[in-house]
């Protein structure tokens, strides 16, 4: 994916990486088995991704609407430290972590797919929607991701990151 020179410049700035869960780290489908389990898909580049963002050291957190123990499982394994569930005012969660952290707007990126998450994308520096994200977030994003979410959106914004910051070097993960 091409990236225009305004969007590489911002992302070279950024020090923290914020994903919605359901719809861009997922398909956003909801999975039950027949005793009422949820089941979450997640793709394994998107996990590598994560994982070679942390080892570069920029933070990444996730705030999502939804609880759930397999994202936090997930995260745990990938290394995200930063993990809001249950969280409807993403907004007020982000400011807080932008205050904990010693960050502003310009250092943030947020992946998101739905209204819900507007409030963060049209503050922080880069407001990326992933390609099959609701109609009003594809029209107020920075940029939109060739790629759905749960289907390698997120392996592309940290691909975009690491590129934009030069951060490549020999990687050796355990977990994807």
């Amino acid at each position: 994916m091409s990236w225009s020179d305004e969007i590489i410049q911002k992302a070279k700035e950024i020090k923290l990486v914020i994903f919605d869960v359901d719809g861009v780290l997922t398909d956003g489908g909801l999975y039950f088995t027949d005793d009422g389990r949820e089941m979450k898909k997640f793709n394994v580049k998107d996990g590598l991704g994560i994982s070679m963002l942390i080892q570069s050291g920029i933070e990444v957190a996730v705030i999502t609407g939804r609880n759930s123990v397999i994202v936090a499982e997930r995260m745990r394994s990938l290394g995200v430290n930063h993990v809001y569930q249950g969280r409807l005012n993403k907004i007020e969660t982000y400011n807080n972590l932008k205050e904990a952290l010693q960050i502003d707007d310009t250092q943030v990126a947020f992946v998101g797919d739905d209204v819900i998450d507007l409030p963060i994308m049209t503050e922080c520096a880069l407001g990326i929607a992933v390609a099959d994200a609701h109609d009003d977030v594809l029209d107020k994003a920075s940029c939109v991701v060739d790629k759905n979410g749960g289907a390698g959106a997120a392996r592309a914004v940290c691909d975009l990151v690491m590129f934009a910051q030069n951060l490549t070097h020999d990687f050796t993960l355990g977990k994807q």
